[in-house]
């Protein structure tokens, strides 16, 4: 069954009334997916908890290299 048999002999309000039920509901699903994508790619929300424990590794990797590169001169 085709979409215009299926409305065939429906009142124009009801078709009315259903395609604005259904751009809301759009427009309700569109407005969610944007909140749920922003809420997801918030930076800060997402390296908040890495913050501490990546510092410590940066600063144990520089202390090695200046170690490293010191040693390389003293010699």
């Amino acid at each position: 069954m085709t979409p215009a048999q299926m409305t065939k002999g429906m009142p124009v309000e009801v078709l009315a009334a259903r395609a604005g039920e259904q751009r809301r509901q759009l427009h309700n699903d569109v407005a969610e997916l944007r909140s749920a994508i922003r809420e997801q790619l918030d930076v800060r929300k997402q390296v908040g908890p890495y913050v501490f424990p990546a510092s410590g590794v940066a600063a144990v990797v520089g202390l090695v290299f200046g170690y490293a590169l010191t040693g390389l001169f003293t010699d």
